[in-house]
């Protein structure tokens, strides 16, 4: 099982930037082999899929509401996972949440069926 662990989340403006990492560990094989994903979910809504990378960073998909915006990246040295936010709005308010699967994004279409999950973080967008 892999430890996930959620930073960067806080309080902007509309049109500011915010960088969420994901710290993994326990994981006796490289990270580099496990699909990874971005989550979010507001409050009283269902948790949407952001954005999923491939095990070796090389292909990754971006939900249309957030794409041109957000960007999802991988360092597999470091073990973490990115989620790069631009031009934030009020309605990207949520927490966010990444996850981790080894074989959850090879079938190219979104799911929310990730082995691993972190805690979130709480990101937050004022008018």
């Amino acid at each position: 099982q892999v430890q996930l662990v959620e930073s960067g989340g806080g309080s902007v403006q509309t049109g500011g930037s915010l960088r969420l990492s994901c710290a993994a560990s326990g994981v006796t094989t490289t990270i580099q082999s496990y699909c990874m994903a971005w989550f979010r979910q507001a409050a009283g809504k269902e948790r949407e899929w952001l954005a999923m990378i491939y095990p070796g960073g090389g292909k990754s998909f971006h939900a249309d509401s957030v794409k041109g915006r957000f960007t999802i990246s991988r360092d597999n040295a470091k073990s973490t996972l990115y989620l790069q936010m631009n031009s934030l709005k009020p309605e990207d308010t949520a927490m966010y949440y990444c996850a981790a699967d080894r074989v959850s994004c090879l079938g190219g279409l979104p799911t929310t069926e990730y082995a691993s999950w972190g805690q979130g973080t709480q990101v937050n967008v004022s008018s």
